[in-house]
């Protein structure tokens, strides 16, 4: 059958040549006389209209050239295209695991450690400010009407024990003072005479009220001595420093009147301060006095401070909803300035904990996560539970466990991949 379809194929390509031939010669004819017309066409346009014809035709031209190579090249095979599994798995619990088949980590850039479990300060955190001792400061005030004649120390002034600050006019100071002075040439007048004995105790007792009058009005127990030596009186009471420290606060100006009770300056100690911070009702259960507390400023990013709580308030905030705990701050380095913002961290007790650099941990927004290496090739992000154990080392408690490897350089490098996978 098959042999009997190529030869009527045959005949039939014999019998249709002669007709070809005819309408090959018919078809060259007519193609001359066209190219003649149209050569003709051409030349009488413009020039403008001719150079616009023949760039037509060399675009043509390339057209043509360019779809013949491309039939020529078309190979017309089958593109095979391996479908392959999607390389971010994501479990229920929230883990995300990563395959880099063929991917070889730089070691350089990604750094993996052993995950060991240690001891590690359980801490809480306990904002606060820093505050003047208020055991080691004191209020200087006026202790009888008068005016202020002279001011010794100004804000910020250093001052020893003893030291003068102001200098008043005072009449009941004035007062005190001839009592004292009577009553001090009665007992020496009396002192010889043995027969008024009872007088002589009744002065005795009258100069000794008078001198305590003079020390409730301000007056030094070297004034008095000055007094009595002398026998004369002097027109002002010098006021003096109740501590060794600094002048925090002045509240009056030269001449200014003062009443008994009115504030003259505040005085304090810089070398004792006070860490004034709130603890929040969920870490309640958790203090306790006696606690170690390590304390941080902005002001030194590098330097700890330690102190100890030695104060819990009975009551909370009701506004704030914290508990006030204190602690004695010693600033003998002079680095500390009152009401300064403190970051404490208030240590517990202790717990386990795989320590790690903060490197190791990718915060995305209120979530902790490490990134474990599996195989050569396989990679998970796991959520962890942890805290700050400094600057550069977190403490994770939930999450990881012993042995496994963490990435502990470059996980903000590699969970990049996990997020455009995730997308």
């Amino acid at each position: 059958m098959k042999d009997k379809i190529l030869s009527l194929l045959k005949q039939l390509s014999e019998k249709a040549k002669p007709i070809l031939h005819q309408v090959a010669h018919f078809g060259m004819h007519h193609a001359k006389v066209a190219a003649a017309s149209l050569s003709g066409l051409y030349w009488n346009l413009t020039p403008q209209n001719r150079h616009r014809v023949r760039m037509a035709a060399y675009v043509f031209a390339i057209l043509s050239f360019g779809i013949v190579v491309g039939r020529l090249t078309d190979v017309n095979r089958a593109v095979k295209i391996e479908a392959s599994d999607k390389a971010l798995k994501v479990e229920k619990t929230g883990v995300l695991e990563l395959k880099l088949p063929g991917v070889k980590l730089n070691p350089e850039i990604y750094v993996f450690q052993t995950a060991e479990k240690v001891q590690v300060p359980v801490n809480i955190k306990v904002p606060g400010r820093l505050a003047f001792n208020a055991e080691k400061s004191k209020v200087l005030s006026a202790r009888a009407p008068g005016r202020v004649e002279r001011i010794y120390a100004f804000d910020g002034a250093l001052v020893d024990n003893g030291s003068p600050i102001v200098e008043l006019y005072s009449p009941e100071y004035l007062s005190a003072q001839q009592e004292y002075l009577l009553s001090s040439r009665t007992a020496r007048v009396l002192q010889g005479n043995s027969t008024m004995s009872d007088l002589l105790g009744d002065a005795r007792i009258t100069q000794q009220a008078a001198a305590n009058r003079m020390r409730n009005l301000g007056a030094s127990e070297g004034d008095i001595r000055s007094i009595e030596n002398s026998s004369k009186t002097t027109a002002n009471l010098i006021m003096r420093s109740p501590l060794k420290g600094v002048v925090v606060k002045r509240n009056v100006e030269p001449g200014s009147v003062v009443a008994s009770g009115d504030v003259i300056a505040t005085l304090a100690d810089p070398n004792q301060l006070w860490f004034l911070g709130n603890v929040f009702e969920q870490d309640f259960r958790m203090v306790k006095q006696g606690q170690k507390m390590i304390l941080r400023l902005e002001a030194y990013p590098d330097k700890e401070f330690v102190a100890y709580a030695n104060y819990i308030a009975p009551t909370i905030d009701p506004q704030t909803r914290a508990l006030l705990i204190r602690a004695d701050v010693e600033n003998t380095d002079d680095l500390l300035r009152p009401d300064m913002y403190v970051s404490g961290l208030l240590t517990t007790g202790q717990a386990d904990a795989v320590v790690v650099p903060q490197t190791a941990i990718v915060r995305v927004r209120e979530n902790r996560y490490a990134i474990i290496k599996v195989s050569a090739d396989t990679f998970r992000r796991v959520p962890v539970k942890g805290y700050d154990l400094n600057s550069k080392s977190f403490a994770i408690t939930e999450g990881v466990e012993q042995g496994w490897q963490i990435l502990a350089e470059g996980a903000v490098l590699l969970n990049d991949r996990f997020a455009k996978q995730e997308d």
